[in-house]
């Protein structure tokens, strides 16, 4: 059995059918449970085995087996502290007509965890409170009707409505064992008596009020699971199917008028093992060949289905995809038009550059590939911010001629020694990077003041100048403080490369 310490005591946490047997039940002592299992023919350490509870672990290996429930369904959620964090809730509505009906789901569901040593109670109600009472206390699968939640309750000792030991305790003084005494009993002192948790626990097995239940993944919006009569582990087949699967999707996601944003692919081993895989796109998408593509190169770069790098057992027996955000993709006529500019042609460069955009993040990572984008500044190191190249952002406005910027802007300008015929005339010569050039034609000045709203707003006037070496290259220098105004000794600074 497992103990652990409660308020200073040590108490059992579970315990197995044989100590169960010997009478030892979960929440008394230690002490007590040694003296339940001690006899004259055999030791204490022969009798009565003691380890320490390791919440934790049994957390994890709880979730693990909620990510593998959900080959069964989506919507799966783990049991909380108050239902005995033993357990699993399968949200089965729409999903039980995949396997011939709730009960084959539910002998499949219990064929399988006892292949793998699980041995489970099961049963399916209308709600999760009942559900849960007819599992745990009813040895035999149970499969009920909705509305007949009062009728099999009833008989079910008091435990099965989830309270509080403090609210047991209470009730089994006042002489109440069974459910149905609760139930048939006015409802207004028990209002007065107790706390809301037992009449709203009443509520939630009769199904008279909801009861939210925290899923191990949130819900998709389109989802498509496939069983497979061999199990695989090549990753040729595993996108494959996943592009098969895409192809299900895509005909709800043309009716509703959508596009998958972000998907998730599942893989379900067959030891019980699950592997997941997120897809974060840049626009909405219906091509299933691009979302395959995507796969198969996010599987390149992390290795994961690489039989080299990853452990697959006995292969893969069933793969899910589910689009876990979509959103809203207008229709357009592209086929029809050239690219020349026309409104069909942007549209078909804006999702080309979507699908670059998409293939170069899950080759490099996310966060890898970004953009730019404009910010209300005045100064050129500050008009410009990077950000995710998926997410949305500002648009540039047309460029200005008058006003042009270089394609390669320093983080930080560097100085250069310059020659100019009058103090505030355009350079004729300057010295950067320990290499002399000659201008042989200059642009400009270009005049940008510091920002009067920030901080800093002391700062000298810059003066810019668009300059043409004798090679050909084009730099862009400014003058740092206005002669005789400012300073009387103006510095230059490089703060940029064009083309």
């Amino acid at each position: 059995m497992l103990a652990a310490d409660v308020s200073g005591t040590p108490r059992v946490v579970a315990a197995n059918a044989a100590a169960e047997a010997d009478g030892i039940r979960i929440g008394e002592t230690i002490a007590d449970a040694r003296a339940k299992s001690a006899s004259p023919a055999e030791s204490l350490q022969e009798s009565l085995q003691v380890r320490a509870a390791n919440p934790a672990a049994d957390d994890a290996a709880l979730r693990r087996l909620a990510l593998w429930a959900t080959r069964y369904t989506p919507a799966v959620a783990p049991f909380d502290e108050k239902s005995g964090a033993d357990g699993l809730f399968l949200d089965i509505a729409g999903a039980a007509h995949l396997f011939g009906g709730e009960a084959k789901l539910l002998a499949d569901l219990g064929e399988r965890l006892a292949r793998f040593g699980l041995p489970a109670r099961l049963a399916a109600a209308a709600t999760a409170g009942a559900a849960w009472a007819l599992a745990r206390f009813r040895t035999s699968t149970t499969i009920l009707a909705a509305g007949e939640e009062r009728a099999a309750l009833a008989p079910l000792p008091i435990e099965a409505l989830r309270l509080s030991s403090d609210t047991l305790r209470t009730l089994r003084r006042l002489g109440f064992r069974r459910v149905g005494a609760l139930i048939d009993n006015p409802r207004a002192p028990f209002a007065a008596r107790f706390e809301r948790e037992l009449l709203r626990r009443i509520d939630q097995a009769l199904g008279c009020t909801g009861e939210p239940l925290n899923y191990i993944l949130p819900p998709p919006v389109y989802h498509s699971l496939r069983y497979l009569m061999e199990p695989v582990a090549a990753q040729e087949a595993v996108v494959a199917i996943a592009q098969r699967l895409m192809c299900d999707i895509v005909h709800a996601l043309a009716r509703d008028g959508v596009g998958a944003r972000t998907l998730r692919l599942a893989l379900y081993r067959v030891d019980g093992g699950v592997q997941t895989l997120d897809i974060a796109l840049t626009r909405g998408t219906r091509s299933a060949p691009h979302v395959a593509r995507l796969i198969a190169l996010k599987l390149e770069r992390n290795g994961e289905i690489s039989a080299d790098t990853l452990d697959a057992g006995f292969g893969f027996e069933a793969v899910g995809l589910a689009v876990t955000t979509a959103e809203r993709v207008d229709a357009t006529q592209a086929e029809l038009v050239d690219d020349g500019g026309t409104a069909g042609g942007d549209a078909q460069a804006s999702e080309r550059c979507a699908e670059l955009i998409d293939g170069l993040a899950q080759r490099l990572g996310p966060g890898s590939v970004q953009r730019l984008a404009p910010v209300a500044s005045h100064l050129p190191e500050r008009a410009e911010t990077a950000f995710a190249a998926n997410a949305e952002g500002a648009v540039w406005a047309a460029p200005d001629a008058a006003r042009p910027r270089p394609l390669l802007l320093f983080a930080q300008a560097e100085p250069a020694e310059v020659m100019a015929q009058v103090p505030e005339g355009p350079p004729r010569r300057f010295r950067w990077r320990g290499v002399l050039h000659a201008v042989a034609k200059a642009q400009g000045p270009e005049r940008i003041a510091a920002e009067w709203w920030r901080s800093g707003t002391d700062a000298p006037t810059r003066d810019y100048y668009l300059v043409e070496d004798d090679a050909g290259r084009r730099f862009w220098l400014f003058r740092e403080g206005l002669f005789a105004r400012e300073t009387t000794t103006p510095r230059w600074f490089v703060h940029g490369l064009f083309a």
